[in-house]
């Protein structure tokens, strides 16, 4: 499947799938960014996408900058929706920086990783009983 994208700066390379089975394609950002420890700042990723309809664009961390960087996404990942395609809708990752330092992002550098997963969207059947058997709440399988 061919996806629609459109570079902001084009001295800056599309993103790529760096292997053979690598599900995610890294992004890289647009321009230097500094995210000082204990807070959230949008790294620019240079990229507008037109997500296919019945699919979002996850965005995650890759699997090193936490430990590396000490940055992670402040909400376990970000969701670009397929109709955030505008001339202005660039992906932004966001990054908590969960360090005690402030953590520089070089333009050009690999701050992400994108995923495309295919979604449904479900209608609500509201009922009165939900079923009889409870797991037992919150951490449930803790328990076990």
């Amino acid at each position: 499947m061919k996806v629609r994208i459109k570079r902001i700066d084009k001295d800056l390379p599309l993103p790529v799938y760096e292997t053979d089975g690598s599900v995610g394609f890294d992004l890289i950002a647009r321009e230097e960014t500094v995210i000082e420890p204990g807070t959230i700042e949008l790294v620019p990723g240079n990229v507008v996408v037109e997500v296919p309809k019945g699919y979002m664009l996850a965005i995650a961390s890759r699997s090193s900058t936490p430990r590396k960087r000490g940055l992670t996404p402040p909400h376990g990942f970000g969701i670009i929706d397929h109709d955030y395609c505008g001339p202005q809708d660039e992906v932004k990752i966001q990054v908590y920086n969960f360090s005690g330092e402030a953590v520089q992002i070089a333009r050009g550098e690999k701050i992400a990783q994108g995923v495309f997963v295919r979604v449904d969207k479900f209608e609500w059947e509201e009922v009165s009983e939900i079923r009889e058997e409870s797991r037992g709440g919150f951490g449930s399988t803790d328990n076990k």
